[in-house]
Formats: C-alpha cells, sequence, structure tokens
C-alpha cells in the first residue's frame, strides 16, 4: 500500500501492517463496493483523519470508539466527532456535560472536536469505515484486526499514554495495553443507554493529572465554538 496517503509518522509506524493479506483485500472490498454503488462513510479522504490530524509523535491520549457514524455528513474520521452544521449525537451531549462537571465548560453548539486531535488526541474508532444506514457493517472486513495491532503497537513502542475506554466494547482492549507502562481509564459508555453511568468518571482530570506527573504538557479539553 505504497500509495496510501497518510501522516507521515504513522505510515511509517504502520507500514508492515499496509502490507498485510488482509489489509490489501480489506482495501479491495471498500473499492468494490464502491464500484457497486453501495455509499461508505466517511468519505475516502477522512478515512484516516484521525492519524492525520494527530501525528504520532503527538498522540498523547487514545478514546476509543466503535465505528463512524452512519447517517449522511456526520461521519469525519473522528470517534464520537461530527462536523459543525450536524446536530451533536446524545453520546457526545453527556461527554459534553461530564466536561462541564469536571471543569465548568460553556457546553458547546457543534460537535466538531479536532481541537482535541489536534492536541494528542486519538479519536481512533475500531472501525474505520461503515456503510449509509448499517452500523457496524465493516467489522468483519479486516479494521477490527488493523486497530487492534495498532493499539497493542503503541502500547509496546510508546509510553505513558492515556488509553480512555468507554463501555464493554472498548473495554474488551483493556488486554492488548501494557498497565504498567500507561494509564488505561474504563468507565460506561457515555451513550443515554447506559443510563448515566458515565457522569462523574473524572476522566478528563485524571488525564491531565497524569500526564503532567509524566512532564507531558496537558489536554485543554475545552471545546470553543
Amino acid at each position: 500500500m505504497k500509495d496510501l496517503k497518510l501522516e507521515a509518522g504513522w505510515k511509517e509506524f504502520l507500514k508492515a501492517e499496509f502490507d498485510k493479506p488482509y489489509f490489501i483485500e480489506l482495501i479491495r472490498i471498500l473499492k468494490s463496493q464502491k464500484l457497486a454503488g453501495k455509499t461508505i462513510y466517511p468519505p475516502g479522504s477522512l478515512i484516516f483523519n484521525a492519524f492525520d490530524s494527530t501525528p504520532l509523535d503527538k498522540t498523547k491520549v487514545i478514546i476509543l470508539g466503535q465505528d463512524p457514524y452512519h447517517g449522511p455528513g456526520e461521519a469525519m474520521g473522528l470517534c464520537f466527532s461530527v462536523p459543525r452544521g450536524i446536530p451533536v449525537p446524545p453520546s457526545l451531549q453527556n461527554i459534553y456535560k461530564e466536561l462541564n462537571r469536571e471543569f465548568g465548560y460553556k457546553i458547546p453548539n457543534h460537535g466538531d472536536l479536532s481541537q482535541w486531535a489536534y492536541q494528542g488526541v486519538l479519536l481512533l474508532n475500531a472501525s474505520l469505515t461503515v456503510e449509509h444506514r448499517n452500523p457496524n457493517s465493516h467489522k468483519g472486513y479486516g479494521w477490527h484486526q488493523f486497530t487492534d495491532h495498532l493499539i497493542h503497537l503503541l502500547s509496546v513502542h510508546k509510553e505513558n499514554l492515556v488509553f480512555m475506554l468507554w463501555g464493554n466494547f472498548a473495554k474488551s482492549k483493556k488486554q492488548l495495553i501494557d498497565d504498567t507502562r500507561h494509564l488505561i481509564l474504563e468507565s460506561a459508555h457515555p451513550s443515554p443507554l447506559a443510563g448515566g453511568k458515565f457522569h462523574g468518571n473524572d476522566h478528563f482530570k485524571k488525564a491531565n493529572l497524569y500526564l503532567t506527573k509524566h512532564g507531558i504538557e496537558a489536554i485543554d479539553w475545552q471545546i470553543r465554538d
């Protein structure tokens, strides 16, 4: 996959993975689906947006989602994030409420989390693509193998990262992470279906305390309008 457009640090870090048969087959499937007229989110230029927005050498925090939003205009390649002008999804509304509780931040009027990504928050979905109105439709294509290996590589080759694992699916990735080298923060999912159990986890404060303790600049979690 030498022609893959990706931030240089990540491209080098993951180059062995891009040449594996499963990944080549994954790309083939996506191309064949597009040729067959299927609508896939996010647009091709944004599939690797999480990596392009958060270079490898700047990565401090990883927030793990499941797969992209599956409605028109919603997915932008950053988990939990939607472009300005798109209604803020319920899970992100609850994330904003937690930020308000922890820091007193004003609730933003949009759902674009790029401000986090640019500071070093890797907003990673386990699957990087999805079919229109068909959630989790691409989970068996090889994306989970790719992102599992990515999490493992980060655990092995980096130090003092913060992994935020929200909900049972994200928590299942804990086994890929060395908790003697990194901070793992677990909680219920921010979805309203979790019955408000996400609220009060103090994850954003805990992440910053850990980063500053290890001489790493804290994240400014405030999303500005």
